[in-house]
């Protein structure tokens, strides 16, 4: 009389997965003092009448460790990269030199480390809210295949494994805020 229920574990895994890569994204942003190309991916360029990412229109190198350089490929939107980096809040002020934009990056202050920490803490927070949705997901088509049939055995058994997996992203995300304060904090 009943179907046989199977919640698609895959499909919860890659969809938690995809917050975990948004999170290490947003914290590869997050600058710690050191140079990083993954520092500008989040700039975007107003370029040929839309937003293009940084690495579009020239080359990012990073020749030392307090320097990061964009070898811009068109000469007419070296102006539109200063533009865009001065206005994205990495608190770095571009020098020109023809084609080339090169970004010192200053020392970080007690005081604005403690601010990256914060911020950090924000993204980490909504990667835990995005996977307690998925969490939240699963568990609505428990439910459903409940109305339809699912005995309560098996609707505890998914439930756990739901929430299993909801612990296990969790706990990977505070790790990998711990990581990332303390990378941070070191001076």
């Amino acid at each position: 009389m009943s179907e046989e229920f199977e919640l698609d574990t895959n499909d919860l895994t890659r969809r938690m997965d995809g917050a975990m890569g948004a999170l290490k994204t947003e914290f590869a942003s997050l600058r710690t003092g050191r140079a990083s190309a993954s520092m500008l991916e989040p700039v975007m360029v107003e370029a040929y009448g839309s937003k293009t990412p940084i690495n579009q229109v020239g080359t990012v190198n990073v020749p030392e460790p307090r320097m990061v350089t964009i070898n811009v490929w068109d000469k007419s939107m070296v102006g539109a990269v200063e533009k865009a980096i001065m206005n994205s809040g990495l608190g770095i002020n571009p020098q020109t030199n023809g084609t080339i934009v090169m970004l010192p990056i200053p020392e970080l202050n007690q005081e604005r480390r403690t601010e990256l920490t914060r911020v950090a803490a924000q993204y980490a927070e909504h990667a835990r809210v995005a996977i307690r949705n998925l969490r939240r997901d699963g568990m609505d088509s428990i439910k459903k295949a409940k109305a339809n049939g699912l005995s309560e055995d098996d609707q505890k058994i998914w439930e756990a494994e739901v929430q299993e997996m909801t612990d296990s992203y969790i706990k990977q995300i505070d790790g990998a805020l711990e990581n990332k304060q303390s990378e941070i904090m070191q001076v």
